[in-house]
Order: C-alpha cells, then sequence, then structure tokens
C-alpha cells in the first residue's frame, strides 16, 4: 500500500469516526468531503494519464508511426483503469456497505464489473495491422 492508499484509509477512517461522533445530521456533508477527496485523487490520476498518453502519442508520431493497439489504446490505458477502479472501489465498497447494507454493496460491486466491462470491450472487435476498416 503506497502513501496515498494509507492518506486515503485514513480520510475514510476519520470520515467514519466523525460520523459517529457528530450523529446522522452531518452524515451527508462528510460523505461528500470524503467523495470530493476521492474525486480529486482520481482527477489527478486520470490527468496524470492524459499527460503521458499524449506525450506518448506525440513521441510516436514524431517517429512517423502509429499508436500501439486499437484506437491507440496500449497496455497501460487498459489495465491502469482496471487497477484505478478497484483501488477506488474500496473506499466506495466501505460506504456503499455502511449506508445500505448488503444491498448497497452488491449493487456497488455489479457498477463496478459493469464499468470495467464496458472498458474492456468498448470499440468492437480489434482490426487487422494493416486494415482500414
Amino acid at each position: 500500500m503506497d502513501a496515498r492508499d494509507t492518506e486515503l484509509k485514513s480520510d475514510l477512517d476519520a470520515t467514519l469516526h466523525a460520523r459517529r461522533e457528530l450523529g446522522t445530521e452531518y452524515e451527508s456533508a462528510l460523505i461528500e468531503s470524503f467523495l470530493e477527496k476521492v474525486e480529486q485523487r482520481l482527477d489527478g490520476a486520470v490527468e496524470r494519464q492524459v499527460r503521458r498518453q499524449t506525450a506518448e502519442h506525440q513521441m510516436v508520431v514524431a517517429r512517423g508511426g502509429r499508436p500501439p493497439g486499437p484506437g491507440g489504446e496500449n497496455w497501460g490505458e487498459r489495465y491502469g483503469f482496471g487497477i484505478i477502479s478497484l483501488v477506488l472501489a474500496i473506499p466506495i465498497s466501505a460506504i456503499a456497505a455502511h449506508q445500505a447494507q448488503l444491498e448497497g454493496l452488491i449493487v456497488t460491486w455489479l457498477g463496478i464489473v459493469g464499468v470495467n466491462f464496458v472498458h474492456a470491450f468498448r470499440g468492437g472487435r480489434p482490426r487487422r495491422p494493416g486494415s482500414d476498416g
């Protein structure tokens, strides 16, 4: 677990502790605050990924080549999305389980699996090298 994961876990622990101390009237504000931190972290990760991919794409084009994979997608994008979604699934699962028990947890994981399934299979079948369509 890296430092950012530890920081996010401690933020979740602090949010849950504050909720226990303050009561349910502050629950939505606490959850919004925590989700805002998660969103900022995700935005930063996406921004870094986009910058990296843009730089890689520019290097490939500058060398006269074509981006790797169907639609320019490479290994890092394909598996990075899955890894990020699983890392974010931890706090989201904790919130869902706390708020809606087992039903919330099931709905949350159906959503996570669904998003990853759509991401994995978007763009249809892969094209053969050298084909235009």
